[in-house]
């Protein structure tokens, strides 16, 4: 039995409570700021409100003003599960307490960018906790896994024997967890999904948009180049920024993207930019109180894709659905592709 250190309450890091509880651990769930009524309804009935669903017994939750509680020598991994936002939060709540060197695995997604170079979450986090640093991608619903659904996810680490122990850990039927070596591509897949997600949720938008067709045609076709599409781009970034082709073709990429599409918040502002909105009357007016990652990594890291792109180390001819994505978030233009670049030969 290990102990395991979950910090955040939300959907994402409650859910990944589930395998490690149910395969024998004592885990500890630490809410941020914003997880007050979470964590108080778990400490009262054990259920998540917005999971909807119970949390095994051997799940103990906590505020986290009661972090020195939940944090002892016997903590053998770090779970960090909070908003991209609250990373800087999270790091500096963790780096004070640590007892020493753990493994740290990043269910938080994101990337961080400076103007001139994009790297991985897990790079700074390693920096600031100084402890080894990975992270899981791959399609995982939330919800889905917090009734115990089959998921398939990678665990990605940079160190062989602590990725084979990290495995170890979770034998629950139910999660199926792959290891790999490539930390980049699985950190740029994971994050970069939910930008893309973006402009493939505009077809459905555009569906809106014209109305049905009299025959009941929907926009499948639009919405599969769009997807093919930021395959392209996606294995464009990946490879420039050091991750393995084998990511963005995997789980951690195409398998990520596709769970992405069929809902959520990204989907669904993608849906409303499709529809015509601009992206700022969109999050005014509709998701006013959501978070919509894929939009915040086009405000964070857009300045920098755009300036590789200026100087030749993305090729910017063959970016067009970045670009599209780019403009109508950082700039509140019209969502609009230009077709003629989709597909181009690389």
């Amino acid at each position: 039995m290990a102990t395991v250190l979950i910090l955040g309450a939300g959907v994402m890091g409650s859910a990944f409570t589930l395998p490690l509880a149910d395969s024998g651990h004592d885990v500890r769930l630490v809410g941020t700021p914003i997880d007050t009524a979470v964590i108080d309804a778990l400490k009262q009935n054990g259920v998540h409100p917005r999971l909807n669903a119970p949390l095994p017994a051997n799940v103990r939750a906590f505020h986290h003003g009661e972090i020195d509680q939940a944090l002892s020598d016997q903590v053998e991994l770090i779970v960090i599960g909070v908003s991209t936002a609250g990373v800087h939060w999270a790091t500096d709540l963790l780096a004070p307490r640590l007892p020493g060197p753990r493994p740290v695995m990043m269910l938080t997604k994101g990337l961080d960018a400076d103007g001139k170079n994009i790297r991985p979450l897990t790079d700074p986090v390693a920096e600031a906790l100084k402890c080894p640093t990975g992270g899981v991608g791959g399609p995982c619903i939330a919800g889905e896994l917090a009734v115990r659904r089959d998921t398939s996810v990678v665990f990605a680490h940079p160190e062989e024997a602590t990725l084979r122990r990290l495995l170890d850990l979770v034998p629950a039927p139910y999660y199926h967890a792959r290891p790999s070596r490539d930390v980049v591509g699985t950190e740029v897949c994971a994050a970069l999904k939910n930008f893309y997600a973006l402009g493939i949720g505009a077809a459905t938008g555009m569906l809106d948009r014209q109305g049905a067709a009299g025959n009941g045609a929907q926009m499948h076709n639009i919405a599969a180049g769009l997807f093919a599409q930021a395959l392209l781009e996606l294995q464009q970034i990946n490879a420039l920024l050091g991750g393995s082709d084998s990511s963005v073709h995997g789980l951690a990429g195409t398998g990520d993207l596709y769970v992405t599409v069929q809902g959520g918040r990204n989907s669904r502002m993608g849906r409303l930019l499709g529809a015509g909105w601009r992206y700022s009357q969109a999050k005014a007016e509709k998701m006013k109180d959501e978070t919509v990652e894929g939009a915040e990594l086009a405000l964070s890291a857009g300045p920098t894709l755009e300036r590789m792109m200026e100087e030749g180390a993305l090729a910017k001819r063959q970016m067009p659905l970045t670009s599209a994505i780019i403009d109508a978030i950082s700039r509140d233009h019209e969502f609009a592709v230009d077709w003629q670049r989709f597909h181009y030969a690389h």
